[in-house]
């Protein structure tokens, strides 16, 4: 039992004490219980009357007359034995009324007690509630690399059953602090129980087999966009943000091309979480400005429309050099063509799993979209393909396995509504809606390699996935 239990215990069985004493010593010592009087000779039954009352009388062995008398309380004489008991019993009371009124006292000082005992032990619970909480945050922190590659393959911590015991059983404190720290050391050796090597090593082989699961498909076509996944907030309304999708496994380089124009810096990140983190590793200084925000980087190279005029640059991160540059024949520029959002969009360069595209508009086409195929060292135009949809009514565009998609515009509420297949030469109109979360959209880029649309929404850089139809390639298939 604990102190203040001990406490209670102990003025109840001392005020019982004290009553059962008091109930059975008062009445005979004050004279209130019938008296017996015993004598050689008679044994006579008293009751006590008012006033001065004799109640019976005996000689002693010397012979003389003995009587038994009660006074009135008013007039008891000082020196009677009786009334120094009486007196002596109303200290003794007194006293023991003022004991039990500190006993009192503590009781309530220790009911209180109690009660902020109770207090902390619900505190406590809260506390471990919140850890609790907190767990998958912390398991976060340690993997977070690793479930930016694949989160499904994080092995998921059980979640801790807690049994409710009842705060207002004092007698159950100690054992449910006992509980709380047994659930503490199981959660902090939960937390250690996966080691990180082994983990990083399952992401590698799961990593691997997927990536060979990818090859065996083969150019598919869009049926949904899921999304977005909003990776960071930054710059100013428009911009792009990318990466290679020829680059190794390891190389997970983001560069980062703020504005539509006016700018030359190109910002570069080792990594996603270093991009997020702001963790800048390098920049390039282009040797001219920007237009738009249709640029690429393909193979190591950045691809960009040079500002006020239809040339398209191909930059060598690399060597820091310009490499190629060539005019693209008939393609408007500087807002004759743009997107419907305008910023100098009139020429988009993209990349897809068959190579490198520039989608553009001309007078010769009557504004309508023109799809261009470019070798991707000399710029060269390998093939056009005219299409019949105006230019300054899309809203952006992207390519994927050789088919242009065509959004219907840049904010809340656009799909994308057009598609042309160079392969067949074909179009068709599609209804495949995608969410514009941040209501503007200025980039649209589709990445071969992570099977995802890079997007710059209003300010915010975020990842769409896109669901395609595939075919299986066979052992058999040439």
């Amino acid at each position: 039992m604990s102190p203040p239990l001990l406490k209670l215990g102990a003025v109840l069985s001392t005020m019982a004490m004290i009553s059962n004493w008091m109930s059975q010593t008062l009445p005979s010592l004050v004279g209130l219980n019938t008296t017996r009087i015993t004598t050689p000779d008679t044994l006579t039954q008293i009751s006590p009357k008012e006033g001065w009352q004799v109640y019976s009388s005996a000689q002693d062995p010397d012979g003389r007359c003995i009587c038994t008398v009660v006074a009135p309380e008013q007039n008891l004489c000082s020196r009677d034995a009786k009334s120094r008991q009486l007196r002596q019993l109303l200290e003794k009371v007194q006293n023991m009324s003022q004991s039990i009124e500190v006993l009192n006292l503590r009781t309530q000082r220790d009911f209180q007690y109690v009660l902020k005992m109770e207090t902390q032990m619900k505190g406590l619970k809260a506390k471990f509630r919140q850890i609790e909480d907190d767990r998958k945050t912390l398991m976060t922190k340690h993997f977070q690399e690793l479930k930016e590659k694949m989160d499904e393959l994080l092995p998921l911590i059980p979640v801790l059953e807690q049994y409710k015991t009842d705060a207002k059983l004092i007698t159950q404190f100690k054992e449910e602090i006992r509980n709380l720290s047994t659930v503490l050391t199981g959660i902090q050796e939960e937390i250690g129980a996966y080691d990180y090597e082994e983990l990083h090593q399952r992401v590698l082989n799961l990593e691997t087999r997927l990536r060979d699961c990818m090859k065996k498909l083969t150019c598919g076509k869009l049926m949904k966009i899921t999304g977005p996944i909003t990776v960071k907030i930054s710059g100013t309304r428009f911009g792009a943000w990318m990466t290679d999708p020829l680059a190794s496994e390891k190389n997970n380089r983001v560069w980062y091309m703020d504005s539509y124009t006016n700018n030359k810096i190109v910002r570069e990140y080792k990594s996603i979480a270093d991009f997020v983190s702001g963790a800048e590793s390098r920049t390039y200084n282009l040797p001219f400005k920007w237009a738009g925000t249709n640029h690429v980087v393909y193979n190591g190279s950045l691809y960009f429309n040079k500002y006020q005029s239809n040339i398209i640059i191909k930059y060598s991160f690399d060597t820091g050099r310009v490499l190629a540059q060539r005019s693209l024949e008939y393609a408007g520029f500087h807002n004759v063509y743009p997107y419907t959002w305008g910023g100098f969009s009139d020429i988009d360069l993209m990349a897809d799993e068959i190579g490198l595209w520039a989608v553009y508009a001309t007078n010769q086409n009557a504004g309508n979209i023109v799809i261009s195929q470019l070798n991707q060292d000399t710029l060269e135009v390998l093939k056009s393909w005219s299409t019949g949809y105006p230019k300054r009514s899309a809203g952006e565009s992207f390519m994927i396995c050789g088919t242009l998609y065509v959004t219907n515009s840049h904010l809340t509420g656009a799909k994308v509504y057009y598609s042309y297949s160079t392969k067949t030469s074909t179009y068709e109109y599609t209804d495949i809606p995608f969410h514009n979360q941040y209501f503007h959209i200025s980039m649209l880029d589709y990445n071969a390699r992570d099977r995802a649309l890079y997007a710059w929404n209003n300010g915010h850089q975020v990842l769409f996935n896109v669901t395609l139809f595939h075919v299986i390639k066979t052992e058999d298939d040439t």
